[in-house]
């Protein structure tokens, strides 16, 4: 038997309950893993809309095999850092009770963990990175995912290695491990014959020259960059087709009206802009990065990835893709690791959004945190060097955010655009859960809504800064589909009515991080 799977059989069943803080992670675990499978999902249906011919099934039987993959793929992940600890900590078997019942969709108990994890163990040796990720590689409409498929698998291995706390170095190993195995699947943004015989060469060189000539090729890269006279019609309208999309995105969310306000506001003032330079007529230079101040679940991924798609809309940004990360995918745990560490990340944002999450865990409250200081130093040279090609979005609670800034006259000079997400109210976490009964075809009738209003004036009233909001009104809907599920399992037969309705007695509160 597996090591770190008999340590789970042999460990005392009377651990305590995770922290506020592990059950804050354990959320943003299920939140990625959910990213990924939509991922998935998306890659499924943008590839039997537009290269039909190149799938060899039926597009459901397709989107069957891409959810599988994708499956797969969080199995793999989980696996290849699991090995890596030998010890379990409460939070970690929390975050494969989490995986678990999101890879199968079935009730995976504490009681039955271990048996599953070690029959998983026998699938997860047949499982390849080849295979798993193929699809980005293969199909031609799905490259453009490749960086935030990148990110989000990284980003997920970095969580289940944080579950119990701590990273420790063998963890810090998976994690290159699966990194290194990913990227030599994914990455293909070096196609060229003489980048790859570059690459082999330097192989062996220190990574201060690696990072002398990726800069020397970023310079190269703006030198011969499409002036704006080059833009075709077909892309020009490709550019508004983006812009009205992301637009329509971002006023169909939820809440957020100062933010949307702010943003819209910014839009006009760039279309201004580039009437005036087509005039010839000087142009107001502003910088484009940003603070995003909020607490969990207000939005602040959504809003940063329709913002890069509003910027690439309007020609800011030639991609307008984003690129998410935290301190653990910026710092390293070795001298002279953290600088090459930071210009991959951005090297991967060019021409998109660099979205840092928490991004105050950079910059030490006390004590000193050369690792940290290292890569906002790198971020900001990287900030000016590519000014034209790169938005750095910083996220955070709003409080450590503010001390981040007061701490760093660089951060604070060039982060003068600040946009502020607010709590949820008690009638917009409801619209949140009727939303999801929208998208998913369940009924909310008018009795099962004021006992929803209810549980949620309870929690917005007991709510502190760690509060859930989209976060808890997407558990709450997911734990009232299990009820009900729970309620008409035995009932026959089941009508389409029975499967679509929701009850009263299925809205439940349930415990989260910050509530008191």
């Amino acid at each position: 038997m597996i090591d770190w799977i008999k340590s789970l059989l042999d460990s005392k069943s009377d651990d305590p309950r995770p922290s506020v803080a592990d059950q804050k992670l354990l959320a943003e675990l299920n939140d990625q893993l959910k990213e990924c499978e939509a991922l998935y999902r998306a890659g499924a249906y943008l590839c039997t809309k537009t290269c039909p011919e190149r799938i060899d099934r039926d597009p459901e039987s397709f989107r069957e095999l891409m959810l599988d993959l994708h499956r797969g793929l969080l199995v793999k992940v989980f696996f290849e850092i699991a090995r890596c600890d030998r010890k379990w900590h409460a939070a970690e078997r929390e975050a494969a009770l989490i995986l678990l019942n999101h890879v199968w969709g079935v009730d995976v108990t504490k009681d039955n963990l271990a048996r599953v994890l070690r029959n998983v163990a026998d699938l997860e040796k047949t499982l390849e990175w080849k295979s798993l990720l193929g699809p980005f590689v293969r199909f031609p409409p799905l490259n453009d995912q490749v960086p935030e498929l990148h990110s989000n698998i990284i980003r997920i291995a970095n969580l289940v290695a944080k579950a119990d706390g701590k990273v420790l170095p063998s963890e810090v190993r998976g994690l290159r491990s699966i990194e290194s195995a990913i990227e030599a699947v994914l990455d293909r943004r070096d196609t060229d014959a003489t980048s790859r015989q570059i690459r082999v060469a330097l192989a062996g060189q220190e990574a201060t020259q690696i990072a002398k000539t990726k800069k020397a090729g970023r310079r190269a890269k703006r030198r011969v960059a499409s002036r704006p006279d080059d833009v075709t019609e077909e892309d020009r309208k490709s550019r508004e087709e983006m812009l009205a999309e992301a637009m329509g995105e971002l006023n169909q969310l939820i809440g957020l009206d100062t933010v949307k306000t702010d943003i819209r506001h910014l839009a006009n003032f760039l279309k201004i802009e580039k009437e005036r330079a087509r005039h010839d007529l000087p142009q107001t230079q502003i910088s484009l990065h940003t603070i995003f101040r909020g607490n969990p679940g207000t939005g602040k991924t959504t809003v940063a990835r329709i913002l890069a798609r509003i910027f690439g809309g309007l020609g800011i940004l030639e991609k307008g893709h984003t690129i998410e990360t935290d301190r653990s995918g910026l710092v390293a745990g070795y001298a002279g690791q953290t600088g090459p560490k930071v210009n991959d990340r951005v090297d991967e944002a060019l021409d998109g959004i660099l979205f840092v999450d928490e991004a105050y865990s950079l910059v030490a409250e006390s004590g000193d945190d050369p690792f940290g200081t290292e890569a906002v130093q790198v971020l900001l040279k990287r900030m000016e060097d590519d000014r034209a090609r790169l938005v750095a979005v910083l996220a955070g609670y709003p409080d450590p955010m503010d001390r981040m800034l007061r701490s760093n006259p660089g951060l604070s000079s060039r982060f003068q655009r600040t946009f502020d997400f607010n709590d949820y109210t008690t009638d917009e976490l409801v619209q949140i859960f009727q939303a999801m009964c929208r998208k998913n075809h369940y009924a909310l009738p008018e009795s099962a809504e004021n006992k929803l209003r209810s549980v949620f004036q309870v929690q917005v009233d007991r709510r502190d800064k760690h509060f859930g909001n989209g976060r808890l009104a997407r558990n709450i809907f997911e734990q009232a589909i299990r009820r009900m599920a729970n309620r008409i399992v035995e009932i026959a037969p089941l009508t389409r009515k029975l499967l679509t309705t929701l009850h009263a007695d299925d809205i439940e509160m349930i415990d989260m991080p910050g509530l008191t």
